[in-house]
């Protein structure tokens, strides 16, 4: 119980101001070219989310910390209709600031040509910028291998004209 009493303090502790502090708005606004850009050259939609912590009703359950980061996530993909694109390609970064955790999801038309390994090697890539409060290079890096990807599995055929499904902006809470 004390350990989980740490936790809610620590996620109550953490508010949206840290997220802002963390991806000012000069940060998202150049962070939104680069998404806009990437989905330039594939199919794909990808989404960032930055949050602060996790919502208190998250946090009663008796589960990890990486298994409570992984159902948020995942909660955010759907809640970010991310799940909800024509090819089924849309990836999500989320990161979670109290945590200091990392999750990728991908929906199953991409997951099917890209093995949880890689993008478990994606995640710790970008943890060692985070870590360091480099928050920028990080999302960066991260968006920079998904698109990668992308482009490797769902590239935009001569002449395709480009739909964007989803906002380009990273949301920020």
């Amino acid at each position: 119980m004390p350990g989980r009493f740490q936790r809610i303090l620590k996620h109550l502790w953490f508010d949206e101001s840290h997220a802002r502090r963390a991806i000012p708005p000069a940060m998202a606004q150049r962070l939104r070219q680069r998404v806009a850009a990437s989905e330039q050259h594939h199919s794909g939609q990808i989404r960032i989310c930055v949050e602060a912590s996790l919502p208190l009703h998250a946090l009663w359950r008796d589960a990890s910390i990486s298994h409570l980061t992984h159902a948020r996530a995942v909660a955010l993909f759907g809640e970010l209709r991310v799940w909800d694109t024509e090819a089924n390609n849309g990836v999500l970064i989320y990161l979670l600031l109290a945590e200091h955790a990392i999750e990728l999801v991908a929906d199953r038309g991409l997951n099917r040509h890209v093995p949880a390994a890689e993008w478990q090697a994606v995640t710790q890539r970008m943890g060692g910028a985070f870590r360091e409060g480099r928050f920028e290079d990080g999302l960066t890096q991260a968006l920079e291998e998904v698109s990668a990807l992308l482009v490797q599995y769902f590239p935009l055929a001569p002449g395709q004209a480009r739909h964007n499904e989803l906002p380009d902006a990273p949301v920020v809470r």
